[in-house]
């Protein structure tokens, strides 16, 4: 198994002194997902075509099993579409449910900022005061976790970790399990003076929150996150469960095609931010993060540059493909990748993979999500899909890249 770690690149200086735009005047966005998550009427032309054919030259080019698809500008929807399969003879549908991944990251963050605000917490408190027994929890700050320059190894890329995953994809890994692994490693740089991707920074981000908030993670992210955005269809699980319907996901991740939709998650983030979610619910999530919607201009700010512009690149100690270089175009905020333009995340993992995405100078959100056929590349097709949209629909702005 080769679990696919975030494409951690990166955006616009001038995002960086966006405000949180205003809510459009479309009765379905305020209460997120209070309609059904269905398809949208077959589109004869305009930018609800264009969308829908890009989805469906790269299902048909990439030999997808599934595409999800929804577009939204200035809070209306353009396109919600259903492609190919969930599993054989069952149609793909928009209101079925996928694992959202590197989604909770980004809500994780934006709870952290809230915290800030309120003064339960600073930025740069040491993790020790939260934490004191976490690896290097005297020099690593709450902050270095959400903006990921802390300098722990990503156990994602262990090969011990890997061949454990690989040997029993079923199995259920604690926090305390998982931080081993980056625990055992010397840091890769001075906490602070890099950037590096490392899943153990949410890990323990997400026990840091539990204990400033006095409120499990599933319980504070609801509070917080998807109940004030309607995201009635974006919930944490503690086993691999998904709630129907089901979107089902295929890899060759450990050689076969194989069916990998329920393999245990437990793996990809802190406990009680392992999130399932629909389109519907995807698209929502990026409006309202790309507006910053539940936070305080000066914390929005904060969301979309803590710090990391001008941080990563080679050392002695890591290498160029690990410590990538940010920069004002291309960089990770805090829990979100800044990207020409865009605010973004773009999970993907055991057969699924998905992005959602918002451009604040047209107001445009895309979600997709996608699921592998026998002979689909490696890579995150969702991103493709977007990428795509992105393009025709905004050619103004550069498209975040990827594969």
């Amino acid at each position: 198994m080769r679990p696919s770690r975030p494409a951690m690149l990166l955006l616009a200086g001038a995002l960086v002194a966006a405000s949180p735009a205003t809510a459009a005047a479309d009765p379905g966005r305020a209460t997120g997902t209070a309609r059904p998550c269905v398809a949208s009427p077959p589109p004869r032309g305009g930018e609800a075509r264009e969308a829908l054919d890009i989805a469906q030259r790269v299902k048909t080019g990439q030999h997808l099993n599934s595409v999800l698809v929804r577009v939204t500008r200035d809070g209306k929807e353009v396109l919600t579409a259903g492609l190919g399969e969930s599993m054989t003879g069952v149609p793909a549908r928009p209101g079925m449910h996928f694992r959202a991944g590197s989604v909770a990251i980004v809500h994780m963050g934006i709870v952290l900022l809230q915290l800030v605000d309120e003064k339960k917490a600073g930025l740069d408190d040491p993790l020790s005061r939260w934490l004191p027994d976490a690896p290097h929890a005297d020099e690593i700050t709450l902050r270095m976790l959400g903006s990921s320059t802390s300098g722990l190894h990503d156990y994602v890329t262990d090969p011990e970790f890997l061949a454990a995953l690989e040997a029993a994809p079923f199995r259920h890994w604690t926090p305390q399990e998982l931080v081993a692994y980056p625990a055992a490693h010397p840091l890769r740089y001075e906490p602070g003076t890099g950037w590096s991707y490392s899943h153990a920074n949410f890990v323990l981000l997400g026990a840091a929150l539990e204990k400033i908030s006095g409120t499990p993670l599933d319980k504070l992210l609801r509070q917080r996150v998807m109940g004030p955005l309607g995201l009635a269809d974006t919930r944490n699980a503690f086993t691999p469960e998904i709630q129907p319907p089901v979107l089902h996901a295929f890899t060759k991740e450990r050689g076969p095609y194989e069916e990998s939709t329920f393999w245990n998650p437990s793996w990809t983030t802190a406990p009680g931010a392992v999130l399932t979610t629909h389109i519907c619910d995807l698209a929502r999530s990026a409006e309202a993060v790309g507006t910053g919607e539940l936070l305080s201009p000066a914390a929005f700010r904060t969301q979309l540059d803590p710090g990391t512009v001008g941080l990563g690149g080679a050392t002695k100690t890591c290498p160029a493909t690990v410590c990538l270089k940010n920069t004002a175009a291309e960089h990770f905020g805090l829990g979100v990748l800044v990207m020409n333009d865009w605010i973004l995340t773009n999970p993907s993992f055991s057969g699924y993979a998905a992005v959602q995405a918002y451009l604040p100078a047209e107001r445009l959100a895309i979600a997709v999500a996608t699921t592998k056929g026998n002979d689909t590349p490696d890579g995150n097709t969702a991103q493709t899909i977007m990428n795509g949209i992105a393009g025709a629909l905004a050619p103004g702005h550069p498209a975040p890249g990827g594969h």
